[in-house]
C-alpha cells in the first residue's frame, strides 16, 4: 500500500488529495497534550462558515498556552495562547478552541462582514454554539488585541436564528441601503393571527417577505413544488413576496435593493 507523510513522523495510506478533514486527523496523531486544534482549522471543526480563500490552504492551525510546548511543523501555523484565555472543548475526540475563542481569534484575519457572517451563525442555526452574552463577554474580553475594533463593530451587526450566510449578506444589504431592518426567520400570520409558515426577512408592519432562493430550491424537485405550495399559502395570505438569489447579492445587488424598496413603498413605507 502506498504511504504518504503529511507531517513529519505520520505516515498514513495513501487514499486521495488530501482534505483538511484527513489532515486534521493525520496531525492528531502526534499532538501532545497541551496542543489543541484552533483559528481556521477549529471553524473547520466548528462548522463556522469560512471565506472561499481558506477552503483550500492545506494548512493546520495549533495553539498552545506553554510556548515551550508550541512546534514548527511543515504543514501546520503555531499559535500561543496566554494561560486561560482561550477555552477549549472535545468534537468527535479533537481538541479544539471553544466556538466563541474560534471568532476572537479570526478577528485580525476576517473582514467586517465575515465576522458578522460567522457571528450570525454562532448564534443561529437550531443548534446555536453561543449566546448573543456569551459574544459580548468575548469581545470585552479581546480589548486590546488585533482585530478588536473590528470585531465589536462586528457584534452590533449580529442578530440570533439566521440560519444561512446569505440570509446575512442579503440583510447587511438592505440595511446599509437605507432600508428598515427586517426580522430574521420570524412567523408569518394570516389577517386572522394564525400562523402560516416562517420567512427567511420579514417585514411584519408592511406584510413583506424577503426569501432567498438556494440551489436546493431548484435542483431537488420535492424542495421546488413544496416552495410553490408555501409561496402560495403566504400570497394568499396578503404577504408580498420578493425572492432573490446569490446573482441579485453577488452581480444586481441595487437591483435586489430596488426590488424591496419597491415592495414595500407599495405597502406604505416612506423612508
Amino acid at each position: 500500500m502506498d504511504l504518504e507523510q503529511p507531517f513529519h513522523g505520520i505516515r498514513s495510506p495513501r487514499v486521495g488529495p488530501a482534505t483538511i478533514a484527513t489532515l486534521i486527523a493525520a496531525y492528531s496523531e502526534r499532538m501532545s497534550t497541551a496542543q489543541f486544534f484552533s483559528h481556521v482549522t477549529a471553524a473547520h471543526l466548528h462548522g463556522l462558515p469560512l471565506p472561499r480563500r481558506f477552503a483550500s490552504s492545506g494548512v493546520i492551525h495549533v495553539c498552545v498556552d506553554d510556548p515551550a510546548e508550541r512546534q514548527r511543523v511543515r504543514g501546520t501555523v503555531a499559535h500561543h495562547a496566554r494561560p486561560g484565555t482561550v477555552r477549549r472543548v472535545d468534537i468527535g475526540g479533537y481538541r479544539v478552541a471553544a466556538p466563541v475563542d474560534v471568532w476572537r481569534q479570526l478577528a485580525a484575519v476576517l473582514s467586517l462582514d465575515e465576522l458578522i457572517v460567522m457571528g450570525d451563525a454562532l448564534v443561529g442555526g437550531k443548534r446555536p454554539l453561543a449566546t448573543m452574552a456569551e459574544l459580548r463577554t468575548g469581545v470585552a474580553r479581546h480589548a486590546g488585541k488585533r482585530g478588536a475594533r473590528r470585531l465589536r463593530e462586528a457584534l452590533e451587526w449580529v442578530r440570533p436564528g439566521v440560519l444561512s450566510p446569505r440570509e446575512t449578506e442579503i440583510r447587511l444589504l438592505l440595511v446599509r441601503a437605507g432600508l428598515p431592518e427586517p426580522e430574521v426567520n420570524a412567523p408569518l400570520t394570516d389577517r386572522s393571527g394564525r400562523k402560516i409558515a416562517t420567512g427567511d426577512l420579514v417585514y411584519r408592519e408592511y406584510r413583506v417577505l424577503v426569501e432567498y432562493d438556494g440551489e436546493q430550491h431548484r435542483t431537488d424537485e420535492e424542495q421546488y413544488h413544496w416552495d410553490i405550495d408555501r409561496l402560495d399559502a403566504i400570497m394568499e395570505a396578503d404577504w408580498r413576496v420578493v425572492r432573490l438569489n446569490k446573482t441579485h447579492i453577488r452581480l444586481k445587488s441595487a437591483s435586489a435593493v430596488r426590488k424591496v424598496d419597491t415592495a414595500l413603498r407599495d405597502r406604505g413605507w416612506r423612508p
